[in-house]
Formats: C-alpha cells, structure tokens, sequence
C-alpha cells in the first residue's frame, strides 16, 4: 500500500519506446483526453483535485492525467514546485476509486528540467508508479521567463534563442520523460510574445532540439494554453509540430495545462484540426509508462 509503506523500491523501471504496429490503436473522440492537469497539489493552483475531476466528468472527459509540478532547485521566490509525492499519490488512488465509474484517472508528473537534476530525476521516477511524465524547461539562467527579470536590458531574441539552448542542454542530460512540454513556453511571456517570434528565426537550434526528442523516443506534447495566454497558436506553433513529424516524431500528446477547472481541455476543438493540418494521423495516451496511439477522426 503507497500510503502506508515507504516499500516503494523499484516501483518502475523506464520502458523504451519501441516504434511498433502492435502498439494498441483506439478510435475515439479527442476531446476525451486531458494529458496535462494541475491541481491545488502544484505551487501555482489552488484547484482542489475534486473540483477538476468534476469539471472534467460535466464536460464528457473520459481520461483525466495529472500531472503536478516537481522542479527541483528552483528559485526562491515564495512558492514551492516540489509537490509532496506521498501526499499527492494518496489523494489520487482514493479518487480514482471513488470516481472510477465515471472516469479514468492517470498519475502524472511534469518535471522541471535542469542538467544538474538528472540523477535526481532518475532516482525519483524509479520511486513511484507514474502513468505518464512531461519534461519541462521552466528556466533559463536560474530565472523563469513568467517573470520580467529575465527580459530585462536584454533582446527579445537573445533570451528566446537561450531558452532554445537551454532546453537542448536539459534534454541532452536527461531523456527519462514521455513527452517534452511545451516547447516554445517562453513565448508567454516576452515582452512581444510571439509577434516577431516564430519557428524559421531559430530554425537550426530548434531542430537540434527536435532531433534530439526524436532519437531518444520522446514524444512532444500540443499544449493548448497558448490559446489561453492569447497566442493564437497552441505550444509549440504548427511549424514545429510539422517539423517534428517531418523528422520522424510519431508521439504527441495533448494537454490544457489547466491549473483551474474552467481551463480544462482548453480550446481541444482546435487541437484535433491542428493536428490532422499539420499531417498527423493519431495522438498519444499513456498508461504505465507505455502509450498507445488513437486514431484522429
């Protein structure tokens, strides 16, 4: 019992993605599945995982991940992005009992990169029985871009390429997620956001970094929240979803990266047609560790 055992031992070893036409392929509605979730178990959301899950059963969700926060060695600045585990696994097994009848939850966890963590990483995915786990890159230079300081007496585009840089850095020194998140976050947050940004600009280093993703057999995530912070794009841009595809990707999932109920599956209506648009022909769900492709109709 992981509530009232620290027996956890080598709970899960990594599985390796295997590209294979035996993997399961489902058809079913896109909007069903919510792959990047944040509850009041994340530093930043106050949402209790009730709530969600509620809001997910109204709007006809059949599959709900969450995937709370864990960035380790992140700056101090008054909130805390290191969930607490234990806490977080026994509040999940007892709602996915009690709602199992109306929905299917997964336990996910979404990684704040840093090349100097990746033994830690290791250590702690080797811990507990994770269904699903996002690789973010939150910051740059030690300063997460949702704050100005990093955008401060520096170029727009010289703190977007590092970002780029960094992410590569983060991937080059740890590949034990299933999906890396939201390629293009800083775009958020710059002072233009994404009105002088786009994929052709840092062309060379982004594919490095998709390259990257693609021989390691990491999958890239559509994260629909661009649309909420009025991008008018999902992260990353359809371009680099094209270039991923392009490069040889097949895993991509989709996630809201709600940290509230009302965003949930945010802007999903859009996701499926990006997707189909940008040459893809199934999305990705996890159970395991393992995923499993679904057709997009």
């Amino acid at each position: 019992d992981f509530c009232l055992s620290r027996g956890l031992g080598d709970v899960y070893k990594r599985q390796v993605i295997i590209k294979s036409r035996n993997l399961l392929v489902k058809k079913e509605n896109f909007m069903y599945s919510d792959y990047h979730l944040h509850t009041n178990f994340s530093g930043d959301s106050d949402a209790p995982m009730e709530n969600m899950i509620e809001k997910g059963i109204e709007m006809g969700l059949k599959i709900m991940c969450f995937t709370e926060h864990y960035d380790l060695d992140y700056p101090e600045i008054g909130i805390n992005f290191e969930v607490n585990t234990r806490e977080y696994l026994c509040k999940f097994l007892k709602l996915k009992e009690q709602y199992k009848e109306q929905i299917t939850l997964y336990f996910g966890i979404e990684l704040g990169l840093q090349p100097h963590l990746a033994e830690a990483y290791h250590n702690y995915l080797r811990e507990y029985p994770f269904d699903f786990v996002i690789g973010s890159s939150h910051l740059v230079n030690h300063m997460d871009p949702y704050f100005p300081d990093l955008f401060q007496n520096r170029d727009e585009k010289a703190a977007y390429y590092d970002y780029f840089q960094t992410s590569l850095d983060n991937v080059s020194a740890f590949s034990e997620m299933d999906i890396y998140g939201h390629l293009d976050y800083i775009v958020r947050y710059g002072p233009n956001k994404n009105r002088d940004y786009n994929y052709h600009k840092y062309r060379e280093i982004i594919d490095e970094l998709l390259k990257a993703l693609v021989e390691k057999g990491i999958g890239l995530e559509c994260n629909t929240a661009g649309f909420k912070y009025g991008l008018g794009h999902p992260h990353p841009t359809e371009e680099i979803l094209v270039r991923y595809r392009e490069l040889g990707g097949e895993i991509i999932t989709l996630g809201s990266d709600a940290h509230s109920p009302e965003h949930i599956a945010f802007a999903f209506e859009k996701g499926a047609e990006i997707l189909k648009n940008c040459g893809y022909h199934y999305y990705t769900v996890f159970e395991k560790r393992e995923p499993k492709f679904i057709k997009l109709e």
